[in-house]
Order: structure tokens, then C-alpha cells, then sequence
């Protein structure tokens, strides 16, 4: 490899992503990537798992773009992370804030000490900036970063400002966790209960109900109380009925109407309220729609609104545009029932439970639903290895995640070197048990195999470090873990990276 200096330039900065993205990369090697010559190396290591020592430099760096590393890395643990919720830049706090990146799920929530100091934080006055603390609560609070199991903790929490948190979530909360919250001894949180409390009020709801669709249109017909006058609009003008078909407040005289609607979407969401009469529930059973009547016949399991979320949610979406469901409190013997039961419908549902038993994943990872294997795959940590494969094939929205997990097969791809789609050819590119070197994928049409390619340790060493001055597969060459820590180091010294450079002899 060439030993001259680079300046600023294509192949410095290939250089540099390269090396950062190198999973052979020790710490000392990552270290000197933090100096600000290294800057065009940072996104990559936003991305990557990072050494303990190496979390701690950034995490404690003076410089709040090399610290926005760890705020946004999901690789790193969630304790780690949190350790910035009282970061000085409110940028580094808001990429804490807002989760880490890409948007990938699930999403492991923040500590409860993290949250509390986010949801509390306050702006300081004359210190302007891009982000105000609520701007940034406002990020966290749609991150899901804050588990269900807090807000239950927040109710009873010794700050009031996190017991008003709580009462803002309240249509999710119980008649009588929001009796508790509206005879708090502290007036804000009495106050923050009474407000949000008008989900249980049809008037208020009436009141205060947008003519214009919108999004806050939608969220009060899907949660809050609804009004006789409201439920009548809505069916004489045909409008938010799929809305109303779900609301668990809708009046029983509406849902009768709605279960006869001409729309069969209508009906099928009805199909799934927990709250209908055996002669409507029988007379849904035999609709002339294939979905409504298996949404009907679910009945047959026991069913509470708790599991009207995951019913509604997840068997009408494929794998591919769904991914894992919100988080969803359901007992675990309603989802064994779902696995084994003769419905599709829920046994998708069942495999979004990553707690499901190992026999039963076993039974799922071969059911004749192609999306119950898939979901599998994205959803329970024991899904066998060749069906996380086959979903990384068959879902290309989802490969982001799937790509992150560890039971993504990572060898034995030589037949997929040839596929169609250039992300799976990708993949197979990087397998380092090829029995021959991919050096035909070095032309390969989509930069993302060449750069595969590149980084195979099965390359030959010549191919590999010729590839080191070509601007364009030198990133990929530079991220090749057949390289030694010496020869990264020598990559950086090219780049006139601080640091290192050794003498020959050394």
C-alpha cells in the first residue's frame, strides 16, 4: 500500500468510512477516528458496535457531534445511552431523544432515570437553541423508548411533572387509575387529569371534534367517548366509520348499524370489537366476507379490548409493511391458544409474541402462511436461522432490521450470489466461505455488491490492496477484516490522520 500522505480527498474519505466500518477495527484503531480529521468516518460509526473503552471516550468527548455517536448507536446499551439525557447540546439530547438510528425495531427503552430527566428537562434561559426541551420530550414520546410498564410506574411517581405525564396518556389508563390522578394531592397533576380526562366525556369529545379530516379527527373517533350526535353524523354522512367501528365507546346502537354497513372493512373491524352480543357475533360468523367471518369466529378464543390492538393490527398486514406491532400487554396463554389455532389470522398474531415457547416457534417456522414464518423471523429471537434468511429475501422493507440480527445466516449464500435483487446478491457477496473469491461482484452493476465484494477476506491479497487506490471499492476494501490492525493503522496515516505512524521498522 502506497505510504504517502493523502490530503482531503475521494479516496481519503473512502478510507476513512471503510476503517470505521471494519468489524476487525480495534479500539485504538476506532480511537484515532474521533480526532476531527476523522469526521468523514463518524456516520459510519453511528451504525456499528463499539468497545466498551470506545463508548466511554465518546460518550465523555468534548465535541457534541462526536458524542450524537453513541446518543443515536443502537448497538449501544440503553444505560450507556441515557448517560446523555443531561447532555449541554440539545442536539446530542434530541438524537438521544428521538431513539437510535436507522428507525429500527423494536426499540429497547431508555432507563427510567434517563426518561424522567428528558421529560423534566427545562429550557435555560438565555442559552438559545435549535430544540426546546419540549420540542425534544415531544421526539422521545413518539421513540418508542418509553415501555408501557413506565407509565403505569410514572402514575404513582414522587415528581409531579412525570405524574402529569402520565395523566396526558390517560385515555390509555383505567377509570380508576384516572380517579387516582384527578384526586392527586398536587394541582398541576389534578389539573393535567381533568383536561386529558374529556376522553371519557361524549360532550367534550362533541365539542371539541375537528369538521375538517385531519389526524386529531381520527385519534378522537379511534379513543375518546363518542356522542350519540357524533355517532349519527358519522353514519348519516358515511365518514370515520372504520374509526368508529373500533372505538370501544362507540354506542351499542351504532355498532349494530355499522356491523351491517355495505363495507366490508367496516364490518370486519367490528367483527373484532371484545363487546358484542352472541346474536351479532353469530350473525357476523356467516357475513358473506371471507375476513369478517374469520374475524368473527376468533371469538371462539377468550378476548378482552386489551387484545383488540393486536387483532386489529397485525393479521391484515404483510410481514413486509408491518414489522413487529406496538407493544401490547396480553397474557401469554392467549397467544399459545393463537398458535395453534386453525386461523391464519392468529397465528400471525402469535408469531409477533417473542416470548412464544420454542416448540410452538418450531410449529410456526413451517406453517403454509407464508407470513407467519416471516413475522416470526422479525419478531422471536429463536426463529431458525433459514427462515430469517427466507424473509430477508421476501421483504425488502424490512432487511434494515433483519440485517441486524444474529440469526441472519451470514454463510453458505453461494445461491444467492446471482439473485435478482442486488441487496440479497449483497449479502451472499459478503460471505466469507465463498469456495471462490467473488471477483466477477467487483463489476457488479449496484455499488452496493462491488462494495461487498471488497470486503470479502476471501479476496486475494493483491486484489484486496489494489482495490485500496481505487476511489470507488476503496471503502469497501478498507472495511475487508483480513486487514490487520497494523495495515489499518497504515490506511489512516495515509489519510493524515493524527496518531500512529510508526516507523518502517517498527
Amino acid at each position: 500500500m502506497p505510504s504517502s500522505p493523502l490530503t482531503t480527498s475521494p479516496l481519503a474519505d473512502s478510507l476513512l468510512r471503510g476503517v470505521a466500518a471494519n468489524p476487525a477495527a480495534p479500539s485504538d484503531v476506532l480511537l484515532r477516528l474521533l480526532a476531527p480529521e476523522g469526521r468523514p468516518a463518524w456516520h459510519a460509526l453511528h451504525g456499528r458496535p463499539l468497545p466498551a473503552d470506545v463508548v466511554e471516550t465518546v460518550v465523555t468527548h468534548p465535541d457534541s457531534s462526536v458524542r450524537r455517536i453513541v446518543a443515536r448507536n443502537r448497538h449501544v446499551a440503553p444505560e450507556q445511552r441515557g448517560r446523555l439525557a443531561d447532555d449541554p447540546s440539545e442536539r446530542v439530547r434530541a438524537g438521544l431523544a428521538s431513539g437510535p438510528r436507522p428507525r429500527l425495531h423494536p426499540v429497547t427503552p431508555l432507563p427510567d432515570e434517563a426518561l424522567v430527566t428528558l421529560l423534566t428537562a427545562e429550557d435555560v434561559p438565555g442559552r438559545g437553541g435549535l430544540l426546546t426541551a419540549d420540542e425534544i420530550r415531544e421526539d422521545l414520546v413518539v421513540s418508542g423508548q418509553i415501555p408501557q410498564s413506565f407509565r403505569l410506574r410514572a402514575l404513582k411517581h414522587p415528581d409531579p411533572r412525570i405524574r402529569a405525564y402520565a395523566a396526558n396518556s390517560c385515555w390509555q389508563l383505567t377509570s380508576e387509575q384516572l380517579d387516582g390522578l384527578l384526586a392527586d394531592p398536587d394541582p398541576t397533576v389534578r389539573q393535567a387529569a381533568r383536561s386529558a380526562s374529556r376522553y371519557l366525556d361524549p360532550a367534550a369529545m362533541e365539542a371539541e371534534l375537528p369538521e375538517r379530516d385531519c389526524h386529531w379527527r381520527s385519534v378522537l373517533l379511534c379513543n375518546f367517548a363518542i356522542s350519540d350526535a357524533v355517532a349519527e353524523a358519522c353514519l348519516a354522512t358515511g365518514r370515520n366509520l372504520w374509526s368508529l367501528a373500533g372505538n370501544r365507546h362507540t354506542p351499542a346502537h351504532a355498532v349494530a348499524r355499522l356491523a351491517r354497513h355495505p363495507d366490508p372493512e367496516v364490518r370486519e373491524r367490528v367483527a373484532s370489537r371484545a363487546d358484542l352480543d352472541a346474536a351479532l357475533l353469530a350473525e357476523l360468523a356467516e357475513d358473506t366476507d371471507a375476513e369478517v367471518r374469520s374475524s368473527a369466529l376468533v371469538h371462539a378464543l377468550r378476548r378482552r379490548w386489551q387484545h383488540f390492538g393486536v387483532l386489529d393490527e397485525v393479521p391484515t398486514w404483510t410481514a413486509d409493511l408491518i414489522g413487529p406491532p406496538i407493544e401490547q400487554h396480553v397474557d401469554p396463554e392467549w397467544y399459545r391458544a393463537c398458535a395453534v389455532s386453525d386461523h391464519p389470522k392468529l397465528r400471525r398474531i402469535a408469531a409477533t409474541w417473542p416470548d412464544l415457547p420454542e416448540d410452538l416457534v418450531a410449529r410456526l417456522a413451517a406453517d403454509p402462511d407464508s407470513e407467519v414464518p416471516r413475522l416470526l423471523a422479525l419478531n422471536h429471537p429463536l426463529a431458525p436461522p433459514e427462515t430469517v434468511l427466507a424473509a430477508f429475501v421476501a421483504c425488502p422493507r424490512e432487511r434494515a432490521y433483519l440485517s441486524t440480527l444474529p440469526t441472519l445466516p451470514r454463510t453458505g449464500l453461494r445461491h444467492l450470489l446471482d439473485h435478482e435483487d442486488p441487496e440479497v446478491r449483497a449479502l451472499a457477496a459478503a460471505d466469507p466461505t465463498l469456495d471462490r473469491p467473488p471477483v466477477a461482484l467487483l463489476t457488479d452493476p449496484d455499488e452496493r455488491v462491488r462494495r461487498a465484494a471488497a470486503a470479502n477476506p476471501c479476496l486475494p491479497a493483491d486484489v484486496r490492496d489494489s482495490l485500496l487506490n481505487d476511489p470507488e471499492l476503496a471503502e469497501g476494501a478498507a472495511a475487508n477484516p483480513a486487514l490487520t490492525a497494523r495495515q489499518l493503522h497504515d490506511l489512516l496515516d495515509r489519510t493524515g490522520l493524527p496518531g500512529h505512524c510508526q516507523s518502517p521498522g517498527a
